[in-house]
């Protein structure tokens, strides 16, 4: 029942020349740098989410040279908000690889991208294509999903075997010819048509031949494996103030908001007498005073975290380390990468 690859890349080009998206930033003045940060961005996260940030990114790093030359933080603080940070410390350290390994220009075999931190096998396929109109083969979420419910395969999508059978899927389907488009009418269709609720298979240029919207099931299609309730934990974030500026520490390079400036913290901790014993060892307070802010709620994609911002009212805070605390000058700011809730939270009190 399903199409032979001619068949289903002629019914998706169609589509693509009447349907598709060409009018997004990255597809003007197209290079492989732009399309380079476009993908990287485009990983777990939305094309209307990443527009404004690659605009903005681009009017400060306009080439590979720009960005390898630029401070982390000027990078972070550009990113702040697109979550998982890893990706612009890897698009630093790609852009820093590219200029010192190969003197600036972007590598264009399979081989070669894949050494660019960040760069996984799909990634590095898109770009590939897009930038470069090599045939290469992606299978991001979209991809997964359109090829899933083509086929009507049941299996979680998160298994290792699926995988598997999903990329010899995608490496059938891909062309010789017209692989720029193709790759983006793949994307096209999975972010427009064949969405994750609610897909709109009449309208769908391979409705006629889709398996999952012959047996009624495209809304059950993808399918992953049972997940628990994510777990919750709990933060403390001190507002360390002196005058009209702020405490911030910057966190190690690893793990959750890496290489981003926050507030200093206390996991599970809201009792006055720790907090004290806190700022004395840390800061060298003296008879601190706590002021509680309303708490809030941030998700991460493994877990929730409950916020407590307490302000911390104090005559003495002795800054240890330079390098890796500063006063943050709520009036004048500087440009820092900062999480989403801290700078929620800085908000509130500027």
């Amino acid at each position: 029942m399903t199409f032979t690859a001619k068949t289903l890349q002629k019914h998706l080009l169609r589509w693509y020349d009447q349907h598709g998206r060409k009018h997004l930033p990255w597809q003007q003045n197209k290079t492989p740098y732009r399309v380079f940060i476009s993908e990287i961005m485009l990983q777990q996260t939305q094309v209307a989410t990443v527009v404004p940030y690659f605009e903005r990114f681009m009017q400060h790093f306009p080439d590979v040279k720009t960005l390898a030359r630029a401070h982390e933080d000027d990078v972070l603080h550009l990113w702040a908000g697109l979550g998982y940070y890893s990706r612009a410390r890897n698009l630093h350290k790609a852009a820093k690889l590219i200029c010192d390994e190969f003197q600036g220009e972007f590598p264009n075999t399979l081989e070669t991208m894949r050494c660019l931190p960040g760069v996984g096998r799909s990634t590095a396929g898109a770009i590939l294509a897009l930038a470069f109109n090599q045939r290469a083969v992606i299978l991001d979420g979209n991809v997964k999903r359109v090829l899933a419910r083509l086929h009507a395969i049941r299996t979680p999508m998160n298994e290792a075997k699926t995988e598997g059978i999903l990329w010899t899927l995608a490496e059938k389907y891909t062309p010789t010819e017209r692989i720029a488009d193709y790759t983006q009418v793949m994307m096209d269709l999975g972010a427009t048509l064949c969405t994750r609720s609610k897909p709109r298979c009449s309208d769908c240029p391979l409705a006629k031949k889709c398996l999952a919207n012959a047996l009624g099931c495209a809304d059950t299609i993808p399918v992953k494996k049972a997940t628990k309730a994510l777990p919750v934990r709990t933060a403390t974030f001190l507002i360390i103030k002196k005058g009209r500026a702020v405490l911030l520490l910057k966190r190690p390079s690893k793990g959750i908001w890496g290489g981003l400036w926050s507030l200093p913290e206390i996991a599970n901790q809201q009792d006055t007498k720790a907090l004290r014993a806190y700022c004395r060892d840390q800061f060298q307070t003296k008879t601190p005073r706590f002021k509680p802010l309303p708490a809030f709620r941030h998700t991460f994609s493994h877990y929730h975290l409950d916020i407590f911002p307490v302000i911390v009212e104090t005559e003495v805070c002795a800054i240890m380390e330079a390098s890796q605390q500063i006063w943050y000058n709520l009036s004048r700011p500087k440009n820092l990468g900062l999480p989403k809730p801290i700078q929620t939270i800085i908000a509130g009190l500027a």
